[in-house]
């Protein structure tokens, strides 16, 4: 279930007239209308407003004709039918936003605050970014001093006051609450304040909806950022209920949101849980604690015989070169691990992680890999070829790979590939840099490229391809199981971390008996296949 969406769906329900009954007994929105001209127009008598702030203030009606008309402080009228978005119920009309408010503050300009007013225990400000959700939420890093309140108090902000963005996303806007009297509004922001007679609450609901928020943005100044001013926001046409149906209207999206809000809140702890399955059945897997071990399966060390040979072989074929610090590991007499290297023997014990299955073995990653563990090359692009380039977007947090994702190649950099550096079926790609996504490892199938094109990693990309005697997917799950490890091993600046080839290099593989790492496989596929089917109904 989409609850954002849903949200957005009660909202524009509630401002059509459509998410609570009417009833006839409540008196006409123009009755109240009226009411609020009258106050607006007493408090320019007792010098509470000023003449210019209603000079601009609009009467809307029908006329006998059934189309709406606008009519000014002037006397003139003017059919503004074309501007309509939408049919009202009876009892309900239209109002500018202006002819509504009784205030309209704009925050103080950016040269009335600084980053030296800014102190570490003070008074919140509200800014475009502490809107969040239809609710102030205040920022540690964004409090002021009393004394700047004081010399800013004329932009301090009241119990229902109305805060909106005036910048970025348009609709953004929350009521101020009892226990924020008193927060400053910030250089981002207006500040509106309606009659006590009408429900603000109603209000911001009108300027969060997807109607709001669509004229607004339409009708904002800027290229880079959108940007309103408070002749864009008072010319916005609200829909006014009556007064009573607007606490009604207010009252049931109270009791929708505490129902979508707790929808979200088992949808999330779901997500969580599924993760957390994920990883343990990840986990499992590599301990051999997944699957039972068959007695009657060929022993890792015999696997590993046959790796030798392979990887032998390919040396004649010059493929790849002789590895003169090979790793051999092994268990002493006295049960504990060795790793033999050239002449150097050296007691491996505190490296070993977890204890597996008798009929398996410990290897480094670099000894399971027809390979050399490495990143892709620094790519030249071009608008469209017959290559693509793998990136670390293509290797996407939630959806496996993507393709789509990819760019091409210049083609005429092909000479700088060769045969076994386009990505082949099976491999395991790992992002190497970046902030977030750093260690994220992904199994790239064939089938997975949508465009049938050759691909080739780019340089923040590592990919490992192991030997035929080891279950490719297998080898994807252990590096899987150990994503949260890889992710924490870059080195570097906190913004250029980088995933060294060596570190994967050195990581040590639980191998299983070949047969074992079919089953595993094929028991991880069946799993994640029945997940699959749990988050493609939360989505």
């Amino acid at each position: 279930m989409d609850t954002k969406a849903l949200r957005q769906k009660v909202l524009d329900l509630a401002i059509c007239g459509k998410l609570v009954p009417q009833d006839p007994n409540d008196e006409p929105a123009s009755v109240l209308l009226e009411r609020i001209r009258q106050q607006k127009q007493q408090m320019v008598k007792d010098g509470k407003l000023k003449a210019k702030d209603i000079k601009n203030d609009t009467i809307i009606f029908v006329g006998d004709d059934n189309l709406h008309y606008e009519k000014f402080a002037d006397g003139s009228v003017k059919c503004i039918e074309d501007e309509i978005p939408f049919a009202l119920p009876d009892g309900w009309a239209w109002s500018r936003l202006g002819s509504l408010i009784e205030l309209f503050i704009t925050g103080p300009f950016g040269s009335a605050l600084h980053k030296s007013d800014y102190v570490a225990d003070g008074i919140p400000l509200i800014n475009p970014m502490n809107i969040i959700g239809g609710k102030v939420v205040p920022i540690d890093k964004m409090l002021v001093s009393p004394e700047t309140v004081e010399r800013l108090s004329s932009f301090k902000v009241a119990p229902n006051d109305t805060v909106i963005a005036r910048r970025g996303d348009m609709g953004r806007c929350a009521v101020v609450q009892p226990e924020q009297e008193g927060w400053l509004c910030g250089t981002g922001s207006f500040v509106l304040r309606f009659p006590a007679v009408l429900c603000s609450e109603y209000f911001a609901v009108c300027l969060r909806s997807p109607y709001s928020a669509e004229y607004l943005s339409g009708n904002s100044i800027g290229n880079t950022m959108l940007n309103l001013n408070q002749a864009i926001l008072k010319s916005i046409l609200l829909p006014v209920p009556p007064c009573t149906e607007q606490s009604r209207i207010i009252n049931s999206i109270f009791d929708v949101d505490i129902h979508l809000t707790e929808i979200t809140n088992q949808r999330e702890a779901l997500v969580m849980y599924i993760a957390k399955a994920k990883s343990k059945i990840l986990d499992l897997a590599i301990r051999g604690q997944l699957v039972p071990q068959d007695p009657a399966d060929e022993p890792a060390s015999v696997l590993l015989e046959r790796i030798m040979a392979e990887k032998e072989e390919l040396i004649k074929q010059g493929k790849i070169k002789r590895d003169k610090k090979e790793s051999v590991i092994f268990r002493g007499e006295d049960n504990s691990y060795y790793e033999k290297i050239g002449d150097d023997v050296r007691c491996i014990d505190e490296e070993i992680p977890f204890d597996i299955p008798d009929t398996w073995e410990w290897v480094r990653l670099e000894n399971c890999c027809s390979k050399e563990i490495r990143r892709g090359k620094s790519p030249k692009y071009a608008e469209r070829s017959g290559t693509l380039v793998f990136a670390q977007k293509c290797n996407t947090k939630y959806n496996g790979i993507d393709v789509r994702q990819a760019l091409f190649l210049d083609e005429a950099t092909l000479n700088r590939y060769s045969a076994d550096e386009y990505m082949q079926d099976g491999d395991v790609v790992v992002n190497s840099t970046g902030t977030g996504t750093l260690g994220r490892v992904g199994f790239y199938r064939m089938a997975d490229n949508c465009l049938g094109l050759p691909i080739v990693p780019d340089s923040h990309v590592t990919f490992v391809r192991g030997f035929s005697s080891i279950q490719a997917f297998y080898l994807y799950a252990f590096m899987k199981a150990s994503q949260s490890k890889l992710e924490k091993k870059g080195e570097g600046s906190t913004n250029q971390k980088e995933l060294k080839p060596l570190t994967l290099k050195e990581m040590l593989v639980p191998v299983p008996p070949r047969s074992e790492q079919e089953r595993i496989a094929a028991a991880i596929t069946a799993a994640f296949s029945n997940i699959s089917t749990i988050e493609k109904s939360l989505s």
